[in-house]
């Protein structure tokens, strides 16, 4: 992919020089650091099927009144995260498909607004992604280990807030992001809050499934429908433990890109690290298109709903 690409900004190193990235390049590796050439075509394809599919998650959680719960909002907002990757992939190749093919003639300013466009939402998918992962991991430790006061902590009110503040703090920071890219510690609080939010949720999924069974034993011989609650908030967790292992397979070389950027960006084995950028794409469109499985595959409602929304049996 050449003249437009999504987060070109972060492609290559900007404190390295053109020389020394063509030179350390040629030394690191040979043909191993020609990265990959992937057809824009995989990338209209997997951008297509994935707006399809968080669309028909968004459709299934609005239209069934039983997914009208916080938790399921979240998993609405975090499709619509997954949706950012979508537009954004499909509107840079359909440029790109045009530009190359000569149908479509655009000055080089006017590419370079798209660019930023196209990063800045990139960017606020990562964020968003990252905070509704957070913000469900939050919510089902507060359904296991506070269930009777669940409904009062978690209030649609308080939902509502959370998810205008993630919305809104993912703008924020994408377009500071877009502006002062050329910083390291823009990169660096990008990094260290995609470490913060993986360290967080590995702690609460530790503390859930540590103390969940003892809980779901002790109360199983006095009380039967807590026991059920609980098993089924369990289910919950295990299935956005799920959701944060395929995001960290998917984001984490990229996210190991941009520490190899702040660290070591002339380093010969850094450069041949970079060329793969094109694959790191692939590996976060692939994340947009997964997630929705396993919506499906871990909920029997949500199943059922996607099967109505398909049909069209509205």
């Amino acid at each position: 992919m050449s003249t437009l690409a999504p987060l070109r900004l972060l492609r290559e190193p900007w404190n390295a020089t053109e020389g020394n990235q063509s030179n350390t390049t040629a030394g690191a590796g040979g043909a191993w650091c020609q990265g990959l050439d992937i057809p824009n075509e995989l990338f209209l394809t997997l951008g297509l099927v994935s707006l399809v599919e968080n669309l028909l998650v968004v459709a299934a959680i609005l239209k069934n009144r039983n997914l009208h719960s916080p938790m399921y909002y979240f998993i609405c907002c975090l499709a619509v995260s997954d949706m950012l990757v979508s537009v954004s992939n499909l509107a840079e190749t359909l440029f790109m498909l045009l530009m190359e093919h000569g149908v479509l003639v655009i000055r080089a300013s006017i590419v370079r607004h798209m660019d930023n466009v196209i990063d800045m939402l990139i960017c606020s998918s990562v964020v968003s992604s990252l905070s509704f992962l957070g913000v469900i991991a939050v919510d089902r430790y507060i359904t296991i280990f506070y269930a009777l006061r669940y409904h009062s902590i978690m209030t649609l009110q308080r939902a509502v807030v959370t998810m205008a503040s993630v919305w809104l703090a993912s703008t924020v920071s994408s377009t500071v992001f877009i502006t002062y890219y050329r910083n390291n510690a823009i990169l660096l609080c990008l990094i260290g809050f995609f470490l913060f939010m993986l360290v967080l949720m590995l702690v609460l999924y530790i503390h859930m499934f540590a103390l969940a069974r003892h809980h779901v034993r002790s109360i199983s011989s006095q009380q039967k429908q807590p026991t059920i609650y609980r098993t089924s908030s369990l289910k919950g967790a295990v299935t956005l433990t799920i959701l944060l292992g395929v995001f960290f397979i998917c984001w984490g070389p990229f996210f190991f890109h941009l520490i190899l950027i702040v660290t070591c960006p002339t380093n010969p084995f850094c450069t041949c690290f970079f060329s793969y950028f094109n694959l790191f794409l692939i590996l976060i469109i692939c994340n947009s298109v997964v997630d929705p499985l396993i919506y499906a595959f871990r909920s029997q409602e949500l199943r059922r709903t996607l099967r109505e929304v398909v049909l069209c049996s509205w």
